[in-house]
């Protein structure tokens, strides 16, 4: 066995590891997060419904017999996953795993509800598609770290497919051929570029829905015969040298410990609806304005960062200082710092048009440079940190070696609640307790694919 384990590509190992899984098996902490994670992301499709960007991806989707979260119709399965995607990442509000960056309940979870009402899975199915898929995320993440990112694509679009794919195979008990193909076929599938940083336009938000589709149709693919390459991550032209070329693939960060232990298990759950990364600097100036800083004769703030998030968070500098679109001010750290000193909050009624136009939080945004901090840990931890200094020489600093939310500082499970219940009263609906039920009871694997209808309830 080990020896023909030796001799296997990457993907027929995953596929291998796949075949064994068993939904009893899961540890108790992995089950947990599973819930999480889709009680997040249910929260996020209500709380994101009547958004300009869901309404124009529900204009783009074909007819069906698949929940859309939230919206009181049916769609295709491909087309439920795009906008249940779309919806659950529009506000860049849901969870993250520090040593990646990626999101992964936005694109397993609309890829696993879609295949649980295609293929009629019970919810111990679904369950296990969504620990498998999110564990190969995170460990992707791991494998080609910053890389991604370095070469001008998105981690989460071109990672989460592979990773979405092998969660419906998962889910879907197929044969380890059937999934080593579907990943390979995965591969020409993967996309998504960076470019809506430049100014703040909508297509990072529709790259978890897009993967989730796209995964759906690599799996029916492979179950109907189709093959995709078997070194699809490996080989000469394959994923890890397509879209990180900058490095040499920490291939052993995918195997270690897999089957013994679920990295997943420390995904974070975002306190701010924003870029992962600038949620430590809220933090910090949240933390000086409570204890007292002044916005007044402020002649400079300071912060130090990390090399790998400046071409996104901070760069150009002018336009994160004013963000040209309310989707642009959620990944500018000068904003989220301002928001913090100046509101002392961000939430999601922070980020609009009103806000990016208020000359009080444009006053401080654009007093906040950077420096670059040779010794920052990204992408393992994410840290925060800011310095004010005064016109008459008083400095006033606040540092955070963790992103709130994350292991060092998880969310309760209160808290969690908490969180979509306020995302589901902010979509509009009053409908947070049954539709926490609902999430219960797939989470707790009862049940089948029939309770996701409920889901779709207005």
């Amino acid at each position: 066995m080990k020896d023909q384990m030796t001799e296997s590509t990457v993907s027929e190992r995953l596929a291998g590891w796949g075949r064994e899984l068993d939904p009893a098996a899961l540890p108790d902490s992995t089950r947990a997060t599973m819930r999480n994670i889709l009680v997040d992301i249910v929260g996020l499709c209500v709380a994101a419904r009547g958004t300009d960007y869901v309404t124009a991806t529900l204009g783009a989707i074909e007819p069906g017999g698949h929940t859309v979260v939230g919206q009181g119709i049916r769609a295709s399965a491909a087309g439920a996953a795009l906008v249940n995607g779309t919806a659950a990442h529009g506000e860049d509000f849901d969870d993250t795993f520090e040593g990646g960056p990626v999101h992964s309940g936005v694109v397993i979870v609309p890829a696993l509800l879609a295949a649980a009402e295609t293929y009629r899975l019970p919810s111990d199915r679904v369950v296990l598609g969504m620990a498998a898929g999110t564990e190969l995320l995170c460990r992707l993440a791991l494998t080609l770290p910053k890389a991604v990112h370095k070469a001008g694509f998105h981690p989460t679009a071109v990672l989460g497919t592979f990773a979405a794919t092998f969660g419906i195979c998962v889910a879907c008990k197929a044969e380890e051929e059937v999934t080593a193909n579907a990943l390979g076929i995965a591969g020409s599938m993967a996309s998504g570029i960076i470019e809506y940083l430049g100014d703040g336009s909508w297509t990072k938000r529709m790259h978890p829905g897009w993967s989730a589709q796209s995964a759906l149709r690599a799996y029916a693919m492979a179950k109907a015969g189709f093959i995709g390459p078997r070194k699809v991550f490996e080989g000469t032209h394959g994923a890890f040298r397509t879209f990180a070329p900058s490095i040499e693939a920490k291939t052993e960060e995918l195997f270690a410990g897999l089957g013994e232990k679920f990295v997943s298990d420390l995904i974070t759950f975002k306190p701010y609806p924003c870029g992962t990364m600038v949620q430590p600097y809220i933090d910090c100036a949240i933390s000086l304005r409570e204890q007292g800083a002044p916005l007044e004769s402020i002649t400079s703030i300071a912060c130090k960062t990390a090399e790998g998030i400046v071409h996104r968070l901070w760069e150009p500098l002018d336009l994160k200082q004013r963000p040209p679109t309310a989707y642009a001010a959620k990944f500018s750290v000068p904003f989220g710092v301002a928001l913090g000193l100046v509101r002392g909050h961000a939430d999601l009624g922070d980020f609009t048009g009103e806000a990016i136009s208020d000359l009080a939080l444009l006053a401080v945004a654009g007093k906040v440079g950077f420096e670059v901090d040779p010794a920052n840990p990204y992408p393992k931890a994410f840290t925060g940190h800011v310095r004010i200094t005064y016109s008459d020489g008083r400095v006033l600093e606040a540092e955070r070696d963790h992103m709130r939310g994350g292991a060092v500082e998880p969310l309760s499970p209160e808290e969690i609640d908490a969180k979509f219940a306020a995302n589901v009263a902010f979509g509009g609906s009053s409908e947070a307790a049954r539709l926490l039920e609902v999430c219960n009871r797939i989470g707790s694997m009862q049940g089948d694919y029939q309770l996701i209808a409920e889901l779709g309830t207005p």
